[in-house]
């Protein structure tokens, strides 16, 4: 490979928003342009030129946009974000029996997992308003909510609220996958 093609595939993208992603939204809501221009007041040819993407948004289009569809401002522009790729190095942590090797991006953290058998950890981590997923990969655990209790051997998975009490007590040598992931906003 020539340093030539080497720099071409590392380019970023020309565009850093795609705005058809509108025409997508207004057809999973049975709209047509005419039907969006009147719900947003904007006009029938700039709706068109956004989703043909041969224009950008001003803040107040993505504004009355959002609205029709029943998303916020951001949701919209997020959706329209080109996308690249994220990379990040994993870290790695002790939390009471467990071993762990980390990734967090700023929706979702996934965690795997290592302990003996015999081992605890209780709230592993401060929990914000999360769901958590624990996937065991390996061995047998217990996780203890409040009113419940799961025996989870190798395949099996139970999801809850992260930030309910929570036990994991580990009856074989394990490997657990752990995600965490950020609820919707709710307002």
């Amino acid at each position: 490979m020539t340093v030539r093609q080497s720099v071409k595939t590392k380019r970023m993208p020309e565009k850093m928003y795609d705005f058809s992603v509108v025409r997508q939204l207004r057809k999973r809501d049975g709209l047509t342009i005419e039907d969006l221009s009147k719900r947003t007041g904007i006009s029938p040819a700039v709706i068109s030129k956004l989703e043909r993407n041969q224009s950008s948004a001003e803040l107040a289009t993505l504004f009355s946009l959002s609205r029709a569809f029943g998303i916020n401002t951001t949701d919209l522009l997020q959706l329209a974000e080109s996308r690249t790729g994220h990379r990040k190095n994993e870290t790695s942590h002790k939390s009471g029996s467990f071993t762990f090797r980390e990734i967090s991006y700023s929706n979702m953290r996934a965690l795997i997992g290592e302990a003996s058998a015999g081992g605890k950890v209780s709230n592993p981590e401060i929990h914000h308003d999360d769901y958590e997923i624990c996937w065991v990969l390996e061995g047998y655990v217990r996780v203890i909510l409040p009113h419940e209790q799961h025996d989870l051997k190798a395949g099996q998975c139970v999801q809850f609220d992260a930030i309910l009490e929570h036990t994991y007590e580990v009856v074989e040598d394990c490997r657990v996958l752990i995600l965490h992931m950020k609820k919707a906003k709710r307002f």
